[in-house]
């Protein structure tokens, strides 16, 4: 079992090392694609994993969760091959649609495989350590982009490519945790497992709370900052230097769970959504450097601090032994949040990028009145 995890550790490392990360929208624009058409491919992008989630999940685990990573693994390989060549909309939309296919099948079962290995006790920071490993990989192709790459977008991509490809070997080390079942009969049905997952009590609260959190977090970071950073006259060596520090700061999920037990988990719920809250108004109301260089860090400190915990909580409300397919509805759901967010974000940002910040100072707010309500229904915090 610990194979399993420090596998999923080194292969999060490898798929971590995005070298075009630092310049991702800026990439794109490069290459003709307007700031619309990337909120409209990641939303299309989105409807598409809601559309295979749950297929991904009741086949995952009928196959087992091993060869489900390696199928996924290599498809991820392949969907960054197509990015380095992509050259227009429809490039880059196909990148996204094969990355769908890769997010539906990992939806659940990367996460599965950690916490079946690690016991619901040692899980938040499993999950701490694997998501900070992701961030270390991002901290390591991004330092070698502002070291050595600079302006040369396509050896970025290339070098991308290159650490996929290896995620991808490393994946057929992984051992089997969930084997398919021997008797059909042996299968709950989907139904069955549908309905386990929605009646449980508060979950669909807490689910919208953490896709309104997750995609605030996920649109400015990766791609309202860069727009926020030239509206303060950042240069690109500036940028760079500040999208490693962002990840760097990244890192600090791993003291989640240590974070999470000193404040207890009603108040650290009430700081994950009070922070990108406070972080979108000063966005909102600056064009000054070091405010929107500090908002940003803000985010990103609040988010790493969050995921490990909401993870740890969206596997202790699964009660069917379809793991897999459970979580697969969870992130049908989440996926669901995230296309009406991005295409919200995309408008207002088109429009008035302060706007979109706007968006998300409501959005963290919601997400904390959404905790309220599952707070009463649960006993989980």
């Amino acid at each position: 079992m610990k194979r399993n995890i420090y596998l999923l550790y080194a292969m999060t490392f490898l798929q971590g090392m995005v070298f075009y990360g630092a310049i991702s929208t800026l990439y794109r624009q490069a290459q003709g694609v307007s700031i619309f058409e990337i909120t409209l491919i990641e939303s299309i992008s989105f409807a598409l994993s809601i559309a295979l989630e749950v297929p991904w999940g009741v086949v995952a685990d009928r196959i087992g969760y091993k060869r489900t990573m390696i199928f996924c693994c290599w498809v991820y390989f392949l969907s960054k091959i197509i990015f380095w060549q992509a050259s227009d909309f429809g490039g880059f939309l196909a990148e996204r649609v094969l990355l769908s296919v890769v997010i539906a099948g990992f939806s659940g079962v990367d996460t599965s495989i950690l916490y079946l290995c690690a016991g619901q006790e040692r899980s938040q920071h499993v999950f701490g350590v694997y998501n900070s490993l992701g961030m270390a990989g991002l901290l390591t192709a991004s330092a070698v982009y502002t070291l050595f790459i600079g302006e040369n977008y396509r050896l970025s991509a290339l070098l991308t490519v290159f650490s996929y490809g290896t995620a991808a070997l490393l994946s057929l080390g992984l051992v089997e945790v969930h084997p398919a079942p021997e008797k059909k009969e042996a299968r709950e049905p989907f139904a069955a497992t549908l309905r386990a997952t929605l009646t449980t009590p508060g979950l669909l609260a807490f689910l919208l709370a953490v896709g309104l959190l997750t995609e605030v977090h996920q649109t400015v970071t990766v791609f309202l900052n860069q727009l926020q950073y030239e509206r303060c006259g950042m240069g690109s060596t500036a940028i760079g230097g500040v999208y490693i520090a962002a990840t760097l700061l990244g890192l600090c999920g791993t003291w989640s769970s240590a974070v999470t037990r000193r404040t207890g988990g009603r108040r650290a719920a009430v700081l994950f959504t009070l922070a990108p809250a406070l972080a979108c108004i000063v966005l909102a109301l600056t064009d000054r450097a070091v405010l929107s260089v500090g908002s940003i860090w803000l985010l990103r400190v609040s988010d790493s601090l969050f995921q490990p915990f909401q993870a740890q909580l969206q596997n202790r409300q699964v009660h069917t032994a379809n793991r897999a397919t459970a979580l697969s509805i969870h992130a049908m759901i989440l996926d669901t949040v995230a296309i009406g967010s991005n295409l919200t974000f995309g408008a207002l940002a088109q429009w008035d990028l302060r706007l979109a910040f706007g968006y998300g100072t409501a959005a963290g707010l919601g997400a904390l009145g959404l905790f309220a309500y599952w707070r009463r229904k649960t006993n989980l915090v």
